[in-house]
This record gives C-alpha cells, structure tokens and sequence, in this order.
C-alpha cells in the first residue's frame, strides 16, 4: 500500500468520526476509484453506507464495480431503497447477476421488478444459467455485424450502437439466423478499405458455450491473447460476450479459491479486517474437523505398531521426519497437476501418463532423498536404522508423488474441485501409508518380532 493511500486514509478518519460530511464529501470528490474502493473495504457496514452516500454518481458506480461480490451484498443491505434501486439499474448485466447470487432471493425478486423493461431483458436470460457457468460472467451488450456488410457500413452501425456495448475491439459476424461464423477487429475495419465486405476481413472465431465452466472459458479467453470472446449456446447461436477485463477477475478470484482451500480453509470473499470473526471460524472449522477425525488413522496406526516402538524406541524420533517428507511430496505433486489441468494441459485421459510421471519423479526425489537419509542416521545411530530410513524414504516418496499426481485428476472425474479434494486426503493418506510402510520396513530389516 503507497503512502499516499495511507495519508488519504488517515485524513478521513477523523472526519468520519466526527461525521464532518461536507468536508468528506468534498475529500472523496478528488479521489479515483480504485482509493475509493479501497477506503470502502476498510469500514464497517455502517460507516461504509455513509461514505457511498456522499460519492458523486459516476464514482459510486465505479467503486461499487471494484467491490467484492460479498461486500457489494454487504454494501447494498446499508443503502437506502432508491439508492439501492438507482446503483442496481446502472450496473452492468453481468456484474448484476453476480450480486443477485450474494442477495437474499426476496431482496433479488424485488430489485429485479424495479428494473426498466430493457434493463430486465438483458439481465433475467444470465439467470438462467448455473452460477459458476461463463454464462454468469459473459456481457449481453454487444455489437454483432452481418457479412455482408461493407467496411464503412460496418463503422457507422459500430459508431451507432457501439456507446451501449461492453467494447468494441472485437466484433462477432453472425448469419441472419444470429450463428457465429467469424470475429473482426476494430483496428482492421478501420484500417481496411471502405467497399471490402466484413466476410473478406472476418477471421476464425474462438467461442465458448454459455453453460462452460467460467475459469476454463475465462483461461481459454487469456491465453489466446484475445479481448474478447463470443458466448454462444448449443447451436453456436450468440448471447454475449466475454471480455479480458472479465476473465482476468475470474482468474483472479478463482486463485484466490485455490489458495485458501489449498491450506484448509473456505476463501472469504472478502477483506479480512472487515470479515466478521464468526465468519472467518467458519470459513476454516470444517476442514479442521475433517483433518482431526482423519487423524484418528494415523493414531489407529500407532496403535496397531505399539509393539515394534516398544522394541526399538529410536524408530519414534524419524516418524515426523517421514510424514512431513511424504505429505510434502504429495501436497507438491498436486499443486503441480491442479495447475495443469487448470491450464488445459493435462485432461481426465492422462491419468496413466500423469501416473508414470509422478512414479519417476518420485523415486528419483525418494532416491536422492534417501541416501542422504541413509548417510545420516548411519552417521548418528547404526547402518541397520540407517537401511530403514533410506528405503522408507524411497518407498513414500514414490507412492506419495504418484498418489498426489492422480488425486486432482479423479477429483476432476467426480466433478469435485481438485483442490478441494486433494489435500485434506492427501494428508490423511500420507501420514497413514507413510507410517505403514515405515514399520513394515523396520519389522524386516532389524528382523523385530
């Protein structure tokens, strides 16, 4: 955070405190968004209404688009009703059929109603499809051209219609029954001849389907290189479009997502300063309590080991040693594949290539990372313990690795999110399997009863 956001936010404090509103208002009149949006996020509810109250109307909109969907919610629950019908009506569709999923359905219901008839027309068809689909995300304000159209013909319906569309740097070429059949740039209709046909300049349209999941629609969209993307249905009809600006915040709260329930946890889709206690516990106590009762395994195994602990007591010192390392592998060989299949490199067929990678890697990793294992605790104890360490070692890197390599995958198989899935099983089963391996090695090599 710069300085200068620092300075503005210690100049409004005192103001709001003291609720010297001309002065604030005043303030805030000199202020982009994005500080806006900033200072927005770091009040309570309460104060948080009062400072959107005194926004001049074009700063209002813009800091509201900069929002959290779940603070945008928040946000609306503090307004006043016209002031909550005024904001609803100038949103974009598609940034309102996100706030209508944060919205209580009656809340949603009524502000929907209050819509204008061209309003509701494009936003009630985004509704219709499930809420992670692109078809949430895509913008029903758009500029399509016919075909047949001259270049300049083409320029005059773009400076027409254009004021209202989401943008205008890429343009779908659709047939008269609306079929997508090309895009053409801006850029090259200005810079083409007047009397060339739009069909003469239209390149291969990259489309994706309403119903697709937003973060591959989205990633497709960023790794083309594109800024913008026709939504189409079934019959590669079109509804909308996706731009760049779009798919970036879905990337970006799709990371988000990943990170926290990569370290057990539910994202809080909002800052954390101003997120209720009670919501944060929630958002990390189901993953806490699934973690604890798996534990419970590798207790069982403990248990079940009693005997051969008792015989040797050294073995006791290696064991968080050799469940971190294979908790490590495998959380490692995760991370690695939930990338790829988020990238579009790995698909649900690659399971047995992904497989006989993540063994190789593994027994290299389990290799390497036992004979320096070996070494010492040959150095410290005896070779015997040393053997087991060494080959222990080998063996839970090895089945870690390749487990932590199919978990996303199998996840992505039962339309689970690998991320999700992956890590609170691959703690379990790594502390487990690690623990039974251990022992059965250390049973055969120092021959234990």
């Amino acid at each position: 955070m710069d300085d200068e956001f620092e300075g503005f936010l210690e100049t409004v404090t005192p103001l709001l405190r003291d609720r010297k509103l001309d002065e604030l208002r005043t303030l805030l009149a000199g202020q982009d968004a994005a500080a806006i949006a900033g200072l927005l996020e770091r009040e309570d509810a309460r104060d948080r209404a009062v400072l959107y109250r005194l926004l001049r109307r074009d700063q209002a909109l813009e800091a509201f688009e900069l929002l959290d969907p779940g603070m945008r919610a928040e946000l609306i629950g503090g307004l006043r009703e016209e002031d909550v019908a005024k904001v609803f009506e100038e949103l974009d569709p598609d940034d309102r059929a996100q706030l209508i999923d944060e919205l209580p359905a009656g809340v949603a219901r009524q502000l929907m109603r209050g819509l204008s008839p061209a309003e509701r027309e494009l936003t009630a068809p985004m509704l219709g499809y499930p809420k992670n689909s692109v078809g949430r995300f895509m913008s029903t304000e758009y500029v399509r051209l016919a075909p047949q159209l001259t270049v300049g013909d083409a320029l005059s319906h773009v400076r027409h219609r254009g004021m209202d569309a989401e943008t205008v740097y890429m343009l779908p070429v659709t047939s008269p029954h609306r079929r997508v059949i090309g895009v053409v740039g801006l850029r090259e209709l200005v810079m083409g001849r007047s009397d060339l046909l739009v069909e003469e300049m239209m390149g291969e349209a990259r489309t994706a389907r309403a119903t697709d999941a937003a973060e591959a629609a989205a990633r497709s969209l960023v790794d083309s290189g594109l800024l913008a993307m026709p939504i189409v249905d079934s019959e590669d009809r079109l509804l909308g479009i996706l731009t760049v600006d779009d798919a970036a915040r879905i990337l970006e709260e799709a990371e988000d997502t990943d990170a926290a329930r990569q370290g057990a946890s539910e994202p809080l889709g909002r800052p954390y300063l101003t997120t209720p206690v009670l919501r944060i516990v929630r958002a990390r106590v189901v993953w806490l309590l699934v973690l604890a009762v798996s534990a419970l395994l590798t207790v069982q195994v403990l248990g079940i080991f009693e005997a051969t602990l008792e015989q040797v007591v050294t073995l006791a010192l290696f064991i968080p040693l050799l469940t971190g390392t294979a908790g490590n592998t495998g959380s490692q060989a995760a991370t690695t594949v939930t990338r790829a299949l988020a990238m579009g490199e790995v698909r649900k067929r690659d399971a047995l290539t992904v497989m006989w990678r993540e063994v190789r890697v593994g027994a290299f990793l389990g290799g390497l990372l036992g004979i320096l294992g070996f070494a010492l605790a040959s150095l410290v104890f005896d070779p015997a313990l040393g053997a087991v360490i060494g080959l222990t070692l080998l063996f839970i890197c090895t089945l870690a690795a390749t487990v932590g390599g199919l978990m996303p995958i199998l996840a992505m198989a039962v339309r689970a999110d690998p991320a999700v899935f992956s890590t609170p099983f691959i703690s379990t089963f790594c502390d487990a399997t690690s623990l039974i391996i251990y022992f059965l090695v250390a049973t055969w090599i120092l021959q234990l009863g």
